[in-house]
């Protein structure tokens, strides 16, 4: 496949654009917001104008006609910034939406997916539970029909969902058991139940190590029903759905990642240019030089990473052993970025009001989100074809 390194005029444009939202809207309000563990409704709201929600959708259900690697751009530059504000965006559309996208019915799309692009809405993907995380197949929540009332009748508890919780959500797609198979297996279907649904509870706000200003909770249901229509795709087929989107989410959160790592080089080049020590500059001193070389080969590489995934996603092609790979790379290169952005700012790393000690609480999770590091490497030696 022949890739095309340098992006095009649109996407530029759009990179550019993003860029300066994120550096003049974001940056000076996210921390204050990341502090006190508060939503930032107002500029989820202007990216909702912007019509970042909408960038991989065709404009017929509302969106902007793009695909996932202008989605991948934006959510590169959101998280040079905030990491809070980048997930918001990425579980909104990717989890959120996509599958809406992916597997609905046309009603479906119609209903919900004009005010999820709009950003006036946000969906949720209700797939991980107590006891069930990177085994999701061995989901426990369950759903039966009766056909009196031709209802899902959903029971269960979801745990770490994104966007779950806030003012504006609309709706969480819940993966749960409908029946078993012939081999006794579990047939897992995927269903959406709307916001404020009568035994569809939505618990308090996690304490976070990081991510503070996104919101994740904790779902519970209890003889909860929904339209037997709220069926996502074919019954039995939301193992595949989910799948799927994971696959998908993974480019997108390679993208997040590696913005993560640029951030942290971009604040650690600015402070080692201005921070004195024994009388010049702390990166006069080739100790720091070579730390920034290296985040800069990292952060370099990962973009290569996750653009290649996307390029092929786009295109059509297989892209399951290239998203593992960009997901595992870039997450663990930023963590290993964040832990030198600290180093470099020393003290300081360690105070909330400089941007790299909020990156480095929100780079952790990026190596257990969609897949932590582990699966990711299952994966890949799956796709090279090892048994296991």
């Amino acid at each position: 496949m022949s890739i095309e390194h340098r992006l095009s005029e649109e996407h530029e444009s759009l990179r550019a654009t993003v860029a300066e939202f994120a550096r003049d809207v974001v940056a000076p309000k996210i921390g204050d917001f990341y502090e006190r563990e508060e939503f930032p409704y107002e500029i989820v709201r202007e990216m909702g104008r912007m019509g970042l929600f909408g960038l991989p959708f065709p404009e017929e259900y509302g969106g902007m006609g793009g695909d996932y690697f202008a989605l991948g751009l934006a959510l590169e530059e959101l998280a040079r910034v905030d990491s809070s504000v980048a997930i918001t965006l990425e579980a909104g559309v990717s989890l959120g939406a996509m599958p809406v996208f992916r597997f609905g019915t046309e009603e479906q799309k119609r209903t919900w997916l004009p005010q999820l692009c709009a950003g006036e809405m946000l969906g949720a993907f209700g797939l991980t539970e107590p006891e069930c995380g990177s085994d999701a197949g061995g989901t426990r929540t369950t759903a039966r029909l009766d056909r009196e009332s031709d209802e899902w009748v959903i029971n269960g508890t979801k745990c770490f969902i994104t966007n779950s919780g806030t003012d504006i959500t609309g709706l969480v797609t819940v993966t749960a058991v409908t029946g078993r198979k012939d081999d006794g297996r579990p047939r897992i279907s995927s269903i959406i139940v709307p916001s404020g649904t009568p035994g569809f509870t939505v618990s308090k706000k996690y304490s976070k190590v990081g991510w503070n200003a996104s919101d994740t909770r904790e779902l519970s249901f209890v003889e909860c029903r929904v339209p037997a229509a709220n069926l996502l795709g074919e019954e039995g087929r939301g193992y595949a759905q989910f799948l799927r989107t994971l696959d998908e989410g993974r480019v997108a959160i390679s993208a997040l990642a590696t913005g993560l790592a640029q951030g942290c080089l971009d604040e650690s080049l600015a402070y080692a240019q201005q921070r004195q020590a024994f009388g010049r500059p702390i990166g006069a001193n080739q100790a720091i030089q070579f730390k920034l070389a290296d985040m800069e080969m990292r952060a370099h590489t990962a973009r290569l990473a996750w653009r290649d995934a996307a390029s092929r996603l786009v295109s059509g092609e297989a892209f399951k052993k290239e998203a593992a790979l960009a997901k595992l790379y870039t997450s663990e290169v930023a963590v290993t970025n964040a832990r030198e952005a600290t180093q470099i700012h020393g003290g300081y790393g360690f105070m909330n009001e400089y941007p790299v000690a909020r990156m480095w609480r929100d780079a952790k999770i990026l190596e257990i989100g969609e897949g932590t590091s582990e699966v990711q490497r299952m994966l890949i030696a799956r796709e090279l074809g090892l048994a296991g």
